[in-house]
């Protein structure tokens, strides 16, 4: 009789059956996207099940002028395995990148990515929801696309003219939809990827806890749960495997003077937050504590270093208030987060500062 750890209690194993599945899945070591979701199909209903058009037209490559053609590239792919004659069994890495329904393949419909427009700052009143059908990379433009449809727009008035911007920037959103679809853990399940759009915010979750420390996640090199997921959206141009995702998202947030990225955990999933524009003023002491720590890593993965004039640039507080940055370098620097690049330098005027990991 099997027991497991819940909390600080031993309890049997098979009255905790999401736990159960996520044992036994680690004691497999078999990779989610090489299991199966349909088995024992025939050519023809493969390919009425898999959108491979959009798989020859992302990888750039001609299709096939036969069925054969076409099935042995998505053999090739992983996407599906044959099993001798005329018989083939759909990968989940083929029906979690092209399925054309992915409700048709059991266990896949949760895994779906859902895009939430709520009125206000709560979760009381919903304006809109949009819900996956097809797989990822199928679908992965016009989800995109749709995001940045619904993404509240800023308007600006310069030289006499008032002009709109979207409150999020494009690559910040992108990137941010191609690392929930590929760093999810599949174990979890009855839960899937999604994007909820506030007024004044926008989360990204996914289910699972990063690989690695969220501090680390603008220098560390990539890992992903899900290598042959991540390897082959990054073959398609959807995604990134070289561990520049979240720099792109950051470095668009600053160029956008929005407030920084919040990455945050709870038991089972991880959610990155985008904030709505707003005075540097008015950002709450964390805010500026987590800003301050970004951009020193930004500069150093860049082989520059942060100074009290690029925080104030970042942060647009006038060359007058000089006060005002050395107190959120202070602060950042007693959350032993930044440290100043040479300890032994007394004057203050001119300190250069490097991540706490450099």
């Amino acid at each position: 009789d099997e027991r497991t750890r819940i909390g600080a209690v031993k309890k049997r194993l098979r009255e905790h059956p999401g736990r159960e599945k996520q044992l036994w899945a680690a004691l497999a070591k078999q990779p989610f996207e090489t299991g199966l979701a349909a088995q024992g199909l025939t050519g023809v209903e493969v390919l009425a099940r898999l959108d491979y058009p959009k798989y020859f037209d992302l990888a750039q490559r001609d299709l096939p002028a036969n069925r054969a053609g076409i099935l042995d590239r998505l053999a090739e792919e992983k996407l599906i395995a044959p099993k001798g004659g005329d018989t083939f069994d759909i990968t989940n890495l083929g029906a979690l990148l092209f399925a054309k329904h992915l409700a048709e393949f059991s266990g896949l419909g949760r895994k779906a990515f859902r895009v939430i427009r709520y009125r206000g700052v709560s979760r009381v009143e919903t304006l809109h929801e949009r819900i996956s059908t097809h797989g990822y990379a199928s679908d992965f433009e016009t989800l995109v696309g749709y995001v940045n449809g619904q993404v509240p727009r800023n308007e600006v008035l310069g030289d006499a003219l008032r002009r709109e911007f979207q409150m999020y920037p494009r690559v910040a959103i992108r990137e941010l939809v191609a690392n929930a679809m590929i760093h999810q853990d599949f174990t979890v399940s009855g839960t899937g990827p999604m994007l909820e759009l506030f007024d004044d915010r926008m989360e990204v979750s996914n289910p699972g806890l990063p690989l690695i420390d969220p501090l680390r996640f603008i220098d560390h090199s990539p890992r992903s749960r899900n290598e042959m997921l991540a390897n082959l959206m990054r073959l398609l141009a959807i995604g990134e495997e070289r561990g520049t995702g979240f720099d792109k998202v950051v470095t668009a947030i600053e160029a956008f003077q929005l407030p920084p990225p919040d990455i945050r955990q709870d038991t089972t999933h991880t959610r990155v937050i985008l904030f709505a524009l707003q005075e540097p003023t008015k950002m709450n002491r964390m805010d500026r504590i987590r800003a301050c720590y970004q951009h020193c890593c930004l500069l150093y993965v860049s082989n520059r270093r942060m100074t009290n004039t690029s925080l104030r640039e970042r942060l647009k507080i006038d060359v007058s208030n000089v006060s005002a940055a050395s107190r959120i370098i202070r602060e950042t620097v007693e959350a032993h987060l930044v440290k100043p690049e040479d300890p032994t330098n007394t004057s203050r005027k001119h300190v250069r500062y490097v991540p706490f990991w450099a």
